[in-house]
């Protein structure tokens, strides 16, 4: 009966993909002098479990397979961003990555407090204490 929940799918899928951004951001901040360095985000979480909810095929862990080869699960979605380079091809802006880095945090954040208040109500409920 409460194995599906949908509250807990979509915090753990929000927790997951903030998780997968902040991995993506570090990899920029750890090319900020690479030249030639394209800086990489991930889409919106609303883009990405929408699309994960039309039934396609995603992979969820490294070792998945799609059309025969497998991709890593934080590929997916993956976009560079647009911003002008420096001159030697660079367009990490560590000020962006810092803003980045906090959205991503803030996500986060948001998907642990929306598993715990989901459980506190479905602890309530449960227990008959209302």
């Amino acid at each position: 009966m409460f194995e599906k929940l949908e509250i807990f799918s979509m915090a753990q899928a929000l927790a997951r993909h903030a998780a997968q951004r902040q991995s993506v951001i570090a990899r920029n901040v750890a090319n900020a002098d690479t030249p030639g360095y394209r800086a990489m985000d991930l889409a919106e979480f609303s883009e990405s479990y929408r699309n994960a909810r039309t039934g396609d095929l995603r992979a969820t862990r490294a070792g998945h397979f799609i059309d025969g080869t497998s991709i890593n699960a934080a590929q997916i979605g993956m976009v560079h961003r647009p911003d002008a380079a420096s001159p030697n091809g660079n367009n990490v802006s560590i000020e962006q990555e810092i803003f980045a880095a906090t959205r991503a945090k803030s996500a986060h954040d948001r998907a642990l407090a929306v598993y715990g208040s989901a459980l506190k109500i479905l602890r309530t409920a449960v227990s008959g204490r209302g």
